[in-house]
């Protein structure tokens, strides 16, 4: 099992296809002008889906009850130990789903912190997971892990630390009290729990096969995860029998017995069109035929097989060529194996057995992406299959060769979504994600940025990224929204995508302001942005005051006050409407206190509102609540400069004017 925070396309299956678990299609469209989005998909709403369907099929392993109770008080911090495939990642989940509190949220934690450490509020929830850190980096990550845990416990926040399996003996004397140890859950209670929250029904007797009892007692929970996935596939497809034992056989064949079975086929076809073939078959199954003999035919040109000087009228017509390799032909002409989930051995088979073509078949899938009669649906197929073996296979970078080659300018943009869905399939594996948010982040502070590129990453950023780790995603767009030699569309996506994440959290508010203030060229946008933040359209939060004022004075300092004017107003009619407390006046008059300009621009920037109809989007303001607000920020305005006792009405206009 795998948690959301890592993984929140787990074992797709369908367009997405990597063997079983969960099925979540994504859908990326783009047309003429628009931006790169995701129709129909709310990511947030899949990472809570995943985390309901985790908590069914969770079993708890011993030690977890004793995890929980340490975890019980905020600011607290717990480090799971355990053997691989225990389950350790999802126990880390559940304990926090279970330690939530209202409005809480869990995000994971980088083991390299990029541009600052997180500031956690009380009842933030976090994951940290070390799991796949070697001995040489343990130390180092361990000191990471003491900055995190001091912030956790000043600020009342909760963290879970997966360790690295076999370096418990390197842990500091310091986090040895935070330790507890996990043992892998009862296979068949796991298996059991996962296939009725799949709906399968079954005899628990069923379970009793040797090679069954086997699996449950060794396999990895990730393994029996897949296997009842599989059980399912074999149910829902209608091809293998009626009952759980039908389904029950034809999923263990599938993930114990398909290699051994793919390994003797290909004994037996040794000819390179023959081989050629079967891979075709495996990476695009379910397309038409003649797709299938396409890109059989470009990888043959790509490892330079010598051509068949054989007359085609006397060689083997298609279907002989797929009976031959037991490839089954439906009516309507797409392509597929017999055997349930057989494609996916396939594939395994030629990415385990021919390291030195891996680079070789990721160029072959650049190739076939472009071929005209692949269909959309066939081309996110064949991508996610393809992510799947380079990522098992420890290729990520593969994977980003493609999204560089399919976004640069001779593409055209045809080719984006398909850069836009495999960046995602990296940034949601379990393994590679953090990889992949780091890459993320070189592209959007690189010297050079393609545009396609640029548009593929706003939509990361904003769809995916920001969905399990929103921070991170709002320093990656920062960055694009303060680009130079980008289009100004994009740099305006990039800034409305930044601004949807601050205007929603006062934390994410907070984080985003401070890098924003000066010390750059007010030329490179910070103070545009800053002045968008300050707006109080859109805006779900009330501005963190600290924050808040910081950005009023470097705005008001370094743009005309015609800018800035407009959005005073704007937060005047707020409060006229009591929808904003009178922090924020304090945060304007503390911005510009000692600046006798500011302050009468501040003045007659409110007589004009209060003397204007007022009008927004709900209506026009009643002349006796604006009188009032306006009085009330006059009189502070007055306090501020030391004229107590002067008329601050309307007619006092002219007296500010002039001075």
């Amino acid at each position: 099992m795998t948690s959301p925070g890592g993984t929140s396309v787990n074992n797709p299956q369908g367009p997405l296809h990597s063997g079983g678990g969960n099925q979540y299609n994504y859908h990326w469209s783009i047309g003429s002008g628009d931006p790169l989005v995701r129709a129909g998909v709310d990511r947030l709403q899949i990472v809570r889906e995943h985390r309901l369907r985790l908590a069914r099929c969770f079993v708890r392993p011993r030690g977890f009850g004793r995890a929980a109770d340490r975890l019980a008080q905020p600011g607290s911090a717990v480090i799971l130990q355990g053997a691989p495939g225990a389950g350790r990642r999802a126990a880390a989940t559940m304990l926090l789903e279970e330690a939530s509190a209202p409005g809480g949220r869990i995000e994971e934690l980088q083991s390299k912190p990029e541009e600052g450490a997180p500031e956690p509020s009380p009842g933030d929830r976090y994951l940290l997971d070390l799991s796949r850190v070697g001995e040489n980096d343990y130390s180092a990550a361990q000191h990471t892990l003491m900055m995190y845990r001091s912030l956790v416990e000043k600020y009342g926040a909760r963290m879970v630390v997966v360790s690295p399996a076999g370096l418990e003996w390197m842990l500091d004397a310091e986090l040895a009290p935070l330790a507890v140890d996990i043992e892998r859950p009862r296979g068949r209670a796991a298996l059991s729990r996962h296939l009725r929250v799949r709906g399968v029904r079954f005899e628990y007797e069923q379970l009793s096969t040797d090679e069954l009892t086997h699996m449950c007692a060794t396999a990895p929970m990730r393994e029996l995860d897949r296997l009842a996935g599989l059980v399912a596939q074999a149910r829902d497809s209608a091809r293998y029998g009626t009952d759980f034992t039908h389904w029950r056989d034809e999923a263990m064949a599938a993930a114990t017995n398909w290699s051994q079975q793919v390994a003797q086929q290909l004994r037996e076809h040794r000819g390179g069109p023959e081989r050629a073939l079967l891979l075709a078959a495996a990476m695009m199954s379910g397309a038409a035929a003649d797709t299938v003999m396409g890109a059989a035919s470009r990888l043959l040109e790509l490892v330079r097989h010598p051509r068949d000087e054989t007359p085609r009228l006397a060689q083997d017509g298609l279907g002989e060529q797929f009976e031959k390799l037991s490839l089954v032909r439906e009516g309507d002409g797409r392509v597929r194996f017999g055997g349930l989930a057989y494609d996916d051995a396939v594939r395994r088979h030629f990415w385990e057995n021919f390291p030195e073509l891996r680079a070789g078949f990721r160029d072959w899938v650049e190739q076939c992406t472009a071929l005209p009669e692949l269909g959309p649906e066939d081309r996110r197929r064949l991508v996610g299959r393809f992510a799947e073996q380079a990522l098992s296979s420890g290729r990520p970078d593969d994977l980003c060769v493609l999204v560089e080659k399919w976004t640069q300018p001779s593409a055209g943009g045809r080719l984006s979504a398909a850069a836009a869905t495999t960046l995602e399939l990296g940034l949601s594996h379990e393994q590679y994600g953090s990889r992949f948010r780091s890459r993320v982040y070189q592209w959007a502070t690189a010297a050079r940025l393609k545009p396609d590129l640029a548009r593929v990453l706003i939509g990361v950023c904003r769809h995916v990224i920001s969905a399990t780790h929103p921070e991170q995603a709002m320093v990656r767009l920062r960055h694009l929204a303060l680009r130079q030699g980008i289009p100004e569309a994009l740099v305006q996506e990039a800034r409305s995508a930044l601004l949807q994440l601050a205007r929603k959290s006062r934390r994410l508010y907070a984080r985003s302001v401070l890098p924003l203030l000066p010390g750059r060229r007010p030329e490179d946008g910070n103070l545009d942005v800053l002045l968008a933040l300050l707006d109080p359209v859109d805006l779900r939060i009330e501005p963190p005051w600290r924050e808040s004022t910081l950005a009023w004075r470097a705005v008001m300092g370094g743009t005309p006050s015609a800018a800035w004017c407009p959005v005073v107003q704007r937060w005047l009619t707020r409060l006229a409407r009591r929808e904003a407390s009178d922090r924020v006046l304090g945060a304007l008059l503390l911005a510009a206190a000692g600046d006798r300009d500011l302050l009468n621009q501040l003045y007659v920037t409110t007589c004009d509102w209060a003397d204007s109809q007022a009008t927004d989007a709900v209506g026009q303001l009643g002349r006796e609540d604006r009188m009032r607000t306006a009085e009330a920020f006059r009189r502070e305005i007055d306090l501020a400069q030391g004229v107590e006792g002067i008329s601050s009405g309307p007619s006092a206009r002219s007296t500010r004017e002039g001075t």
